[in-house]
């Protein structure tokens, strides 16, 4: 029996920045706690190992409590993480005197700065992703909220007022064939109405979806196929997770989706040569490490009764 762990999965650069950037303050915290806004990551595994280093997760709600409860002389330090902020967490940290950290991936940051340019050429924007997600919240944060979400075409199709120039962008994780889709039905719709059939002035599409997200779906799916079984290991609340493991699935029925190691059930492995472990953009190498050491040593262990 052979155990691989796939050399493509694991962290997106965007996440070993704010891993990298946390793990930094941590050590120059001398024994203080630090706090991170929201969970560092969409990983328990990663959470836990930071938590145990001195890493606390907050809520907006705990400002205020951590600004009076400083020790005197220390400014106190909250993380931003990847997904980033709207301008209102900045300012509520500055009147609170509490330091920000910023972790916020560089592809979020220029996407919220692209938004607000369109936005104040008069653009209405649209933007493809999930509503309550901390990086839209901060996309509708840099705009005062005066933009249209959407999840389908069809959503789109309701909700866009087409008298108006549209601008579509996307959440950095979401799935590329939807945000395509979206895009074909605007600009059908708009070719519609436009007359002389030059639809520039009246739509502009901007792909802003993370290359190296979905750059990973090809790869994972021959991963997939070259394997008799896959044990996919994510946090449950990882979006580019479940998108993941869907498109494996598709091509290997013998997957198996697990957050944590007493998940595994052995008799997944019957009669398998190849056994492949894979994971989100959000899964510590060294947690695909452990899943692998545990499958070899129960293996091991039966060989040799």
């Amino acid at each position: 029996m052979k155990v691989t762990i796939d050399e493509t999965a694991g962290f997106c650069w965007g996440v070993l920045r704010t891993v990298d950037i946390a793990e930094k303050t941590l050590e120059s915290a001398n024994g203080e706690t630090m706090h991170v806004l929201g969970h560092i990551i969409h990983n328990p595994k990663e959470i836990e190992r930071l938590g145990n280093k001195g890493l606390e997760t907050i809520s907006h709600e705990d400002f205020e409590s951590i600004a009076k409860n400083a020790k005197p002389g220390i400014t106190p330090k909250v993380i931003i993480r990847a997904h980033g902020e709207p301008p209102s967490t900045y300012q509520k940290a500055k009147d609170l005197g509490i330091e920000l950290v910023d972790a916020t991936c560089p592809l979020v940051t220029g996407l919220q700065n692209r938004v607000k340019r369109f936005h104040d050429k008069g653009y209405q924007v649209v933007i493809y992703g999930k509503p309550n997600h901390a990086e839209i919240i901060g996309i509708r944060g840099v705009i005062k909220d005066d933009c249209v979400i959407v999840l389908s075409p069809e959503e789109a199709i309701e909700k866009v007022d087409f008298t108006k120039p549209i601008v579509l962008f996307s959440q950095t994780t979401m799935e590329k064939p939807v945000y395509y889709a979206i895009k074909e039905a605007i600009e059908s719709r708009v070719s519609e109405l436009v007359e002389g059939g030059d639809t520039s002035d009246a739509f502009q599409f901007k792909n802003s979806l993370c290359k190296e997200v979905w750059g990973r779906e090809k790869k994972v799916i021959e991963f997939a196929k070259d394997n008799d079984v896959v044990i996919f290991v994510a946090g449950r609340t990882s979006s580019n997770g479940k998108s993941l493991f869907k498109h494996m699935n598709v091509h290997n029925p013998r997957m198996y989706y697990i957050e944590d190691l007493v998940e595994l059930d052995y008799s997944w492995f019957e009669n398998a040569e190849n056994i492949g472990i894979s994971g989100a953009t959000s899964t510590p190498q060294w947690y695909m490490d452990q899943v692998k050491e545990a499958i070899e040593k129960e293996f091991i262990k039966v060989e040799s009764l």
